[in-house]
C-alpha cells in the first residue's frame, strides 16, 4: 500500500481532477463521433433481416434524436477505457503492488467482454428477434411501418444489456479476490443461477424456444467460466493471504 496518507480534502481534489479528465475526453470523443456517426447509423439499419425495410420518421425530430443519441453512445463507449483507468488510478494507492497489477488487467478484459456481448447480441440474437417479429406480423396480416426512433431504441435496449451481462466473469473475480464469494458458493447455487439465467433469457427474447436456447448457451458458458475464474482468483487470494501472515 501507499504509505502516504491523504486528507479528505486531498481525496476530493484528486477525485475532481480525474472527473475533469474523463469529461474532457468524453467531450473530445463526442466531437469525433460526429464525423462517423451517420455511417454507424446507416450500417446498423442494414442487417440481413432489415435491409429490405424502409425506415420512417413519425416525428420531424426523430432523425436528429437518433443522430445525437448514437453520438452520445459512441462517445460513452470510447470514453469507457479512460473512465475505468481513472477509477483504478483513484483507488490504486490503497492497494498492494500485486493487487494493482491484477486490477489493472481487469480494464482490457472488461472492454473485450463488453464488445463480445454487444457483438453476440447484434450479430446473433438481433436477427432472430427481427425475423420472429416479421413472421408474426405476416401471420397476423399486419403491414409494418418501421420508425427509425423505435427501431434504434429497441436495438439499444436489446444489445447494450448484453455488454453488461458479459461482465459477469470480471465481477465474480473481483468479489472473489475481496473474499465476498467463493467458488464453492457459486457451485452450490448453480441450479438457482441457471433458473435466473433462464428467466433473463425468456425476458429479453421473443417467445421462441430457439432464440431462448441461443441466449442460454453463452449465459451458461459465462457462469461456468466465472466458476473456473473464481477458483483461480480464490487460490491466488489465499496464497497472498498466507504470504502476508508469514511476513
Amino acid at each position: 500500500m501507499n504509505d502516504k496518507e491523504m486528507s479528505v480534502y486531498e481525496h476530493l481534489g484528486e477525485l475532481r481532477r480525474r472527473l475533469i479528465i474523463v469529461l474532457v475526453f468524453f467531450a473530445a470523443a463526442l466531437v469525433a463521433s460526429f464525423f462517423f456517426v451517420d455511417d454507424v447509423i446507416i450500417y446498423l439499419q442494414r442487417t440481413a433481416e432489415t435491409k429490405q425495410l424502409t425506415m420512417n420518421a413519425f416525428r420531424l425530430t426523430d432523425p436528429i434524436k437518433v443522430y445525437f443519441q448514437f453520438a452520445f453512445v459512441i462517445a460513452a463507449v470510447l470514453t469507457s477505457p479512460v473512465l475505468l483507468y481513472q477509477i483504478w488510478a483513484f483507488v490504486s494507492p490503497g492497494l498492494y503492488e500485486k493487487e494493482r497489477k491484477v486490477t489493472l488487467s481487469y480494464i482490457p478484459a472488461s472492454i473485450v467482454l463488453f464488445l463480445g456481448g454487444v457483438s453476440f447480441a447484434y450479430f446473433v440474437l438481433f436477427p432472430f428477434v427481427v425475423r420472429f417479429m416479421n413472421q408474426l406480423a405476416k401471420q397476423l396480416g399486419v403491414q409494418q411501418m418501421i420508425g427509425i426512433n423505435e427501431y434504434f431504441q429497441f436495438l439499444l435496449q436489446l444489445v447494450l444489456p448484453f455488454g453488461v451481462v458479459f461482465q459477469l466473469p470480471i465481477v465474480v473475480l473481483f468479489f472473489t479476490r475481496l473474499g465476498l464469494i467463493t467458488p464453492q458458493f457459486l457451485v452450490r447455487v448453480r441450479k438457482y443461477a441457471y433458473l435466473v439465467l433462464l428467466i433473463i433469457a425468456a425476458i429479453i427474447t421473443p417467445p421462441d424456444v430457439l432464440s431462448q436456447v441461443i441466449v442460454m448457451i453463452p449465459l451458461t458458458l459465462l457462469y461456468e467460466g466465472s466458476i473456473w475464474i473464481a477458483k483461480i482468483g480464490y487460490r491466488k487470494a489465499r496464497s497472498a493471504a498466507e504470504q502476508g501472515d508469514n511476513e
